[in-house]
């Protein structure tokens, strides 16, 4: 039975990340596992991905969906498996000992991300215009 296997090596023991996980529009109760402060606004598998794969981290991606995550959205589809730890148990990279680094690591790295920065850039000019539209919100309240 390969799930019973010991080595850290094998695919799978690969650590799971779920976008859940680091996504600072969930709750703890909803899955976040991350302060909120430290967590990212609806990051994407391939996000995740990409951040662990520039690190030089051995990482797949599996067409999975987070228990309690209610949106079956393709958005939130995926998770990401990372090899933490060789075969001998010592840290594949010493910046990531234990799971909550990677993930912490990810959520620093997921805003530098090049589609983010374009992103947000755009964001910052429409904000600007959009100054008149979030007084019109108040009034509909």
């Amino acid at each position: 039975m390969a799930h019973l296997t010991q080595n850290p090596a094998d695919k799978e023991r690969f650590v799971c990340l779920y976008p859940i996980y680091i996504n600072s529009k969930k709750t703890l109760a909803e899955g976040r596992r991350i302060s909120a402060e430290k967590a990212v606004e609806n990051p994407s598998c391939t996000e995740i991905r990409d951040v662990l794969a520039a690190a030089g981290m051995n990482v797949y991606m599996e067409n999975k969906i987070h228990p309690r995550e209610w949106n079956r959205d393709g958005q939130f589809k995926g998770r990401v498996r990372v090899q933490i730890k060789q075969a001998d148990g010592s840290p594949c990279q010493e910046k990531f000992s234990s799971r909550k680094d990677v993930m912490i690591y990810v959520a620093e790295m997921i805003p530098k991300l090049k589609t983010r920065t374009q992103k947000s850039g755009g964001g910052d000019t429409s904000s600007q215009q959009g100054e008149g539209g979030k007084k019109s919100k108040k009034k509909k309240k």
